[in-house]
């Protein structure tokens, strides 16, 4: 059977010569099948109508409508087809009028098998040839239509359109929102559902969007209220479900762009769309839709003010701010302080500017900063601590901000689970344990309060009845006992001592241990031997702490 079947419609108020045309040539070798009959031109007007056959042969004289005025009104209803008159008149007034109405060939009765043989041939030629240049057309009309599309979507648009090629190209509407499509699971080599698809299956394809992929990815152009809610449709499924696995929507990620009212500003809700899928980074587990809004902003006055608090700055004191904060929970074992700072960090780092590479490499070296304190305070002390080049290769590898957040409050559990004493069952026991550890670093009772939930005030009048001592001097006790051990060893100078043990001031330093101890620091060094030092200059005794 011959390959693009065409149609044939025949009309003729004599039965006889209806059933004689259906057999006097082989239609169906010349590439034609019968898809009507009429015996009366105006249900043969209807049918071609209705049937819009690829050929027609129509008898002049019937009833009820000539076949030139059938042919006529079928040509200004839009019908495009071939056709064959039909006539026992040799009039050439009947041929000029169906000439004049786009008739392919006139053919006197009786008809001549070989004559009308020859029509066929030569109109199956013509339709064929029709139909190679309109998939020609086509074929450059939609080649063309995506070359617009990119250039709007990337603003490389070289010569402005008019009103009128945006109509052509059916990109006229009164709202545009770009939607680009990303398989959910990054590890995955399936191919995902499309956006597209679905829209689709659900629109059954309603013209309310464009789909193209530009630079590799699937992008989609929703046009006009009815494209960009069916947008908003599947954001609350999203939000109202979890998808099942093995679902369209289980397997789709989508970025949208914000909504632009005029062709020329598609290439912004591209551009939204495109960033926003270079910041998957920051998504919560289980999120399948990222939208403009999640966007850092250009400038602190376009913030929100809740963004504008979170605002950090990956720079050295951020990164000592951070440190110093942790270090500090972890010490105090508090978890509730923890866990509420690593939130804030990572609603910060969400509304960061930076690339995603330096946001990792801030978290590690956040994170080794924080083991190499832990380490410096509690030497003694067996935790199992991740190698540096485990924390680096995890934190490198990662493809979400909250893996990292869920390491980090992991490895912070670790370290506070091998440091904890079950017989320190008060928070004064763990305030001394805390200080036991941080006496060298410049520790106050305003900075340590709020660690264990204390105001300083109130903190301070418990440690002095408890203790019997202020915790100022507290804190010097435990620092001259530490110098007196470090000048005892006579290897480091007087001045890199006070240094160790917590004074930056060595003028500060001399003062302090001729107080407690009577003596100078190299009076001290000079001749002792420890068990003679410390035998002639104990440590001042301090009362026991109060359960």
């Amino acid at each position: 059977m011959i390959q693009d079947m065409d149609t044939l419609f025949i009309a003729d108020d004599e039965a006889s010569i209806r059933e004689g045309l259906k057999y006097i040539i082989d239609w169906e070798s010349l590439g034609f099948r019968l898809c009507g009959t009429s015996s009366n031109g105006e249900d043969a007007l209807a049918q071609i109508l209705a049937l819009n056959p690829s050929l027609v042969m129509l008898d002049v004289k019937m009833p009820k409508m000539k076949g030139t005025d059938v042919i006529r009104l079928a040509r200004e209803s839009g019908y495009q087809g071939k056709c064959i008159i039909l006539s026992g008149y040799s009039d050439f007034q009947y041929a000029q009028e169906a000439i004049k109405n786009g008739v392919s060939f006139y053919v006197t009765k009786p008809i001549d098998e070989e004559e009308l043989t020859r029509a066929v041939i030569q109109i199956k030629a013509m339709l064929s040839e029709e139909r190679l240049h309109s998939s020609h057309f086509t074929a450059y009309r939609n080649k063309a239509k995506r070359i617009v599309l990119c250039e709007l979507m990337t603003n490389t648009l070289t010569t402005p359109l008019s009103e009128a090629d945006y109509a052509h190209f059916r990109l006229d509407a009164d709202s545009y929102q770009v939607v680009i499509c990303e398989d959910f699971h990054t590890q995955s080599a399936a191919a995902p559902y499309t956006f597209a698809e679905l829209l689709r299956v659900t629109n059954k394809d309603n013209n309310i969007f464009e789909h193209s992929e530009i630079d590799g990815r699937d992008v989609v152009l929703l046009k006009g209220s009815l494209g960009l809610n069916r947008l908003t449709d599947f954001l609350k499924r999203f939000d109202e479900i979890t998808p099942q696995p093995g679902s369209p929507l289980e397997s789709m990620f989508l970025a949208y762009g914000r909504p632009v009212f005029v062709p020329e500003d598609i290439h912004l809700s591209y551009e939204d769309a495109s960033a926003l899928l270079d910041r998957r980074f920051f998504c919560a587990q289980d999120q399948h839709a990222m939208g403009f809004d999640m966007l850092p902003f250009s400038t602190p006055d376009a913030m929100t003010p809740s963004a504008r608090h979170a605002t950090i700055h990956l720079d050295e004191k951020t990164l000592r701010d951070y440190s110093e904060r942790f270090v500090g929970y972890i010490q105090t074992y508090n978890r509730s302080m923890t866990v509420d700072e690593l939130s804030m960090l990572e609603e910060s780092l969400s509304h960061v500017p930076d690339q995603i590479g330096d946001i990792k490499l801030f978290l590690t070296d956040l994170c080794l900063q924080i083991k190499g304190e832990i380490k410096r305070n509690y030497a003694s002390a067996e935790i199992p601590f991740a190698s540096n080049s485990a924390i680096i290769e995890f934190i490198g590898n990662q493809n979400y901000l909250y893996e990292i957040i869920r390491f980090l409050s992991e490895q912070f559990e670790i370290i506070m689970n091998a440091m904890g004493n079950p017989s320190r069952d008060t928070i004064l026991d763990d305030i001394l344990y805390y200080i036991d550890h941080n006496f060298r670093d410049n520790i106050k009772l305003e900075t340590i309060a709020p660690l264990f939930g204390y105001n300083s005030a109130y903190l301070g009048k418990i440690f002095t009845k408890s203790v019997g001592e202020s915790f100022n001097s507290y804190i010097d006790h435990k620092r001259i006992d530490q110098s007196k051990q470090l000048l005892l060893e006579n290897n480091l100078k007087v001045y890199e001592i006070a240094e160790q043990v917590g004074y930056k001031n060595v003028d500060y330093f001399h003062k302090k241990f001729k107080k407690y101890v009577g003596i100078s620091p190299a009076e001290f060094r000079k001749g002792q031997d420890p068990e003679s030092a410390f035998e002639k200059y104990p440590p001042p005794q301090k009362k026991a702490p109060r359960a």
